[in-house]
């Protein structure tokens, strides 16, 4: 399935689930009804649908960021049945832009870090995703490869299970809305900032992964600052 956008008044949540790329244990309980241990670490809400931004469009920082930069990870796009089960379509590559600045002045500030704009696909593979995925992330700019490296994703690199991930976010009942749809990003051990990179405006982001068809490409914009009055009724 190509060039698919979610429609912004469907698209309802957008969470990144991180994950450690090596561990041991890889949490789960598959032999029985019993699900396995939550996530410990981060879970972050992205925005709404309209923070999904189609591939090919700008990421667009807002001007009070101190940063605006790429996080290579796979994404599970779900939606609600009518009855409030939640059925996965399948997984796409994804882009989890966010302000690592940011994130770095102070651990409660991971939070507001997050509440950027993000963007997947252009195609949705359908059904289970690999258990070792693969992956690349660049950064081109002025025409050229400014910087690039591997990722890896899929159950072989982390510590939890999709399914064990999946059902300690929708066993919250208000997760499980009728016509909703869902885009969960899983997380990445892959930053251009970790190497020292400061993005920029016009810097395309290119993201893909082998059996996840065209590569994601996103260019990023910085926002034009804003003035904000708060009116009293």
């Amino acid at each position: 399935m190509r060039d698919l956008f979610l429609p912004q008044h469907r698209c309802r949540q957008i969470q990144r689930l991180t994950y450690r790329p090596v561990c041991a244990t890889l949490f789960d309980a598959p032999q029985t009804s019993r699900p396995g241990p939550t996530h410990q670490w981060c879970r972050f809400y992205k925005g709404n649908g309209t923070q999904a931004v189609a591939p090919g469009a700008a990421l667009t920082s807002p001007s009070f960021a101190l940063d605006g930069g790429e996080e290579p990870e796979m994404a599970g796009i779900y939606v609600i049945a009518a009855d409030g089960s939640p059925f996965r379509i399948g997984f796409a590559v994804s882009n989890e832009f966010s302000d690592h600045v940011t994130e770095r002045i102070n651990y409660l500030y991971l939070a507001h870090s997050k509440l950027r704009q993000a963007s997947f696909g252009p195609e949705i593979r359908i059904g289970a995703a690999p258990d070792d995925i693969r992956g690349f992330s660049r950064i081109v700019r002025d025409g050229a490869v400014l910087w690039e490296k591997p990722f890896v994703s899929g159950e072989a690199n982390m510590s939890h299970t999709f399914a064990n991930l999946e059902y300690h976010h929708f066993k919250y009942g208000l997760f499980r809305a009728p016509g909703d749809v869902h885009v969960h990003m899983f997380g990445t051990a892959t930053l251009s900032f970790g190497d020292g990179i400061r993005t920029q405006a016009g810097d395309v982001f290119e993201i893909g992964a082998e059996g996840f068809g065209l590569p994601l490409r996103n260019p990023l914009a910085i926002a034009e600052e804003e003035e904000i009055e708060i009116r009293q009724l």
